[in-house]
C-alpha cells in the first residue's frame, strides 16, 4: 500500500493527506483571505473571519505556518508586529481549494 507524506503528515490516500493539511475549520478561509500577495496581520484576518475566536485563529496560524502554507514574519516594533502571507505551496493548495470553492458558489445558487 502506498503512502503519502508531507512534513509529519502521512496518510494512505492523497485526498486524506490534502484534508489534514487544509481540513480543519478555518484553514480554507485564512488561506482565502491570504489570496494574492496579500500581507495581514492577525487582527485584520480575525475581522475578515467573522466568528472566529482569536484563540483558534492562532492556532490554525500556527499550524499553517508549521506546514509551510503561510508564513509568519515578525517584525520588532513597539508594539511587535506580526504578519501573515501565503507561501508558494499555500498559494498552490489555495489553486486546489478554487474548483471546491467554484462548486460550493453552483451548490448555493441551487
Amino acid at each position: 500500500m502506498a503512502t503519502f507524506t508531507y512534513l509529519d503528515h502521512t496518510r494512505s490516500c492523497p485526498i486524506e493527506l490534502a484534508l489534514a493539511l487544509v481540513g480543519r475549520r478555518w484553514k480554507p478561509r485564512v488561506l482565502f483571505e491570504l489570496r494574492g500577495e496579500r500581507v495581514l496581520r492577525i487582527g485584520e484576518l480575525g475581522s475578515a473571519l467573522e466568528g472566529v475566536s482569536d484563540k483558534v485563529l492562532t492556532t490554525v496560524l500556527q499550524e499553517l505556518a508549521a506546514d509551510g502554507l503561510v508564513t509568519r514574519t515578525v517584525t520588532a516594533e513597539v508594539p511587535v508586529r506580526v504578519d501573515y502571507r501565503l507561501t508558494p505551496r499555500g498559494a498552490q493548495v489555495l489553486a486546489a481549494l478554487e474548483p471546491l470553492r467554484q462548486w460550493g458558489l453552483a451548490f448555493k445558487a441551487g
